[in-house]
């Protein structure tokens, strides 16, 4: 990963998370809203019935040693850690998410099951086969190489252990599905990568070719946009009372800035472009 797409991905979640945690809780990924994205919910139940949903979807009933590639401040490692009784080990970017997620895992009695790491996901400081589960929530459109990310979480796999990445993608590109992505749309990409740091994303269907090269087995891919696409609107609303906007201003330009563009991600979502794209494998 590059120096500095590597340290503008640290720096963001470094100035952006205490805000995120304080408003919206420990989890930092999207919620679930059922198949057709009409059930209504608290928040964080939504995010907790994502993952829930994303087990069930996977078939995965038990772990031992779960690798959380890009952990946050440890919401899925913990929540995971506790319900399977497993050791957890998540890396991130971010300095200020790894100290975090260890002040939880203490909080919550779990440091001797859980630990984090300031790591790239590219180039992980782990032992072949380490890992019976490896778990990637909303990650993936980080990584500037996503063969090489892919290739990472199937090398730390143990044989028979399951992956479950799930990522921000845009919409495919074969002709039923509109042809490759117009000037217009690629532009509304580009604000995206710009605000969150991505260097791009790729098409479902792109990760599963990488998948099946990776000689996984059991390939499943699913798109869940509609499920999860409410939350952005849940989000925005809730980025507007006075604690919200209060954080907003004490961290800075650039998570003002993230704030601000959340519609991006809305319109995104409603216009088709921005898919959210599921795969898991066994090795």
């Amino acid at each position: 990963m590059s120096a500095t797409l590597y340290e503008r991905i640290g720096q963001f979640y470094d100035s952006s998370s205490s805000l995120w945690e304080q408003v919206w809780g420990e989890h930092m990924h999207h919620g679930y809203y059922g198949t057709d994205g009409k059930q209504r919910k608290e928040r964080r139940q939504a995010q907790i019935d994502l993952i829930e949903e994303l087990l069930q979807w996977a078939g995965v009933e038990e772990a031992q040693h779960i690798l959380d590639v890009g952990c946050g401040i440890g919401g899925s490692s913990l929540y995971l850690a506790q319900k399977f009784n497993a050791r957890a080990t998540g890396i991130t970017l971010s300095p200020f998410q790894a100290n975090r997620a260890k002040q939880r895992s203490q909080a919550m009695g779990l440091s001797q099951q859980a630990e984090f790491l300031v790591a790239d996901a590219q180039n992980m400081p782990f032992a072949d086969n380490s890992f019976d589960l490896v778990w990637a929530l909303e990650s993936g459109e980080h990584m500037p190489d996503k063969v090489k990310f892919m290739q990472e979480c199937y090398r730390v796999l143990q044989p028979g252990g399951k992956l479950i990445m799930v990522t921000w993608c845009h919409r495919p590109t074969d002709a039923r599905s509109g042809g490759i992505l117009t000037a217009d749309e690629q532009k509304h990409l580009n604000e995206i990568y710009e605000v969150y740091h991505l260097p791009y994303t790729i098409a479902l269907p792109e990760y599963e070719a990488i998948a099946r090269h990776l000689d996984l087995n059991n390939i499943r891919t699913a798109d869940w946009s509609t499920a999860v696409a409410p939350f952005w609107d849940v989000v925005i609303d809730s980025a507007l009372n006075p604690t919200a906007i209060l954080g907003l201003i004490l961290s800075g330009w650039e998570t003002i800035q993230a704030a601000l563009s959340l519609g991006l991600m809305q319109r995104g979502y409603q216009r088709g472009l921005i898919r959210f794209g599921l795969l898991c494998g066994i090795k």
